[in-house]
C-alpha cells in the first residue's frame, strides 16, 4: 500500500506499492516511480523522470526532465541535478536537454551538484558537496568541487583507497574483476 501525503501535488497515477511521498511533494503527471521508494517532503519531480525500486530521495531535491535514477538508489538532501548546460529565461527548448542516468545502487551525498547528461555508475559514492563534472564510473568514489575519484567502494558500503585497499590494507575485487 502507498502513502501519499495530504499535503502535495502528486498528479502521476504511475507509483509502485509501498512508496511514500510525503509532505510538500510535486510529482508531475507522466512521473515514473517505482515500488518502495521514499520520496521526502520539498521533492519536485518532473515529467520525463523514471526512478527505480527501492530509491530514497531525500528532501530539498529536484528531479528534472531527462533523470532515470535505476533501482536501490540513495539521493541526500538538496542534490541538484541539472539537464541544460546553457539555460536561458523564457527559452524552454526541450531539444538541449541532456538525459542524466543514476545507475543501480549509486550514493550521492547532501549538497551534490550533477551536470547535465552524465552517467553515475553503478555502486558508485559521491560525497557531500560535489560537484560532478563527468560521467562517474561503477563502483568508484568520488568527491570535491570538481568532483575527483578518491578511491573505490565496494556493493556493501566498504571505501577502499586508488589500490582496492580497505583501511586495514586488505584488497579486494570489485564485482565483475578477475584476480591477476
Amino acid at each position: 500500500m502507498k502513502y501519499i501525503h495530504p499535503r502535495t501535488d502528486v498528479l502521476s497515477q504511475n507509483i509502485g506499492e509501498n512508496t511514500t511521498i510525503w509532505q510538500f511533494c510535486v510529482v508531475l503527471p507522466e512521473a515514473r516511480i517505482g515500488s518502495n521508494c521514499n520520496i521526502c517532503a520539498h521533492v519536485f519531480i518532473e515529467n520525463d523522470v523514471v526512478i527505480g525500486n527501492n530509491v530514497t530521495i531525500k528532501s530539498g531535491v529536484q528531479l528534472w526532465d531527462g533523470v532515470t535514477i535505476e533501482d536501490n538508489v540513495f539521493i541526500g538532501p538538496n542534490v541538484t541535478f541539472t539537464n541544460e548546460l546553457i539555460p536561458r529565461s523564457k527559452a524552454y527548448d526541450t531539444t538541449k536537454f541532456k538525459p542524466t542516468l543514476v545507475k543501480k545502487g549509486a550514493s550521492i551525498g547532501a549538497n551534490s551538484t550533477i551536470l547535465p547528461g552524465l552517467v553515475i555508475g553503478a555502486y558508485a559514492f559521491i560525497g557531500a558537496g560535489s560537484v560532478v563534472t563527468r560521467n562517474i564510473p561503477d563502483y568508484s568514489f568520488w568527491y570535491g568541487n570538481p568532483a575527483t575519484q578518491k578511491g573505490y567502494i565496494t556493493e556493501e558500503g566498504i571505501l577502499l583507497d586508488m589500490d582496492k585497499r580497505d583501511k586495514n590494507g586488505v584488497k579486494h575485487l570489485l564485482k565483475g574483476e578477475i584476480d591477476d
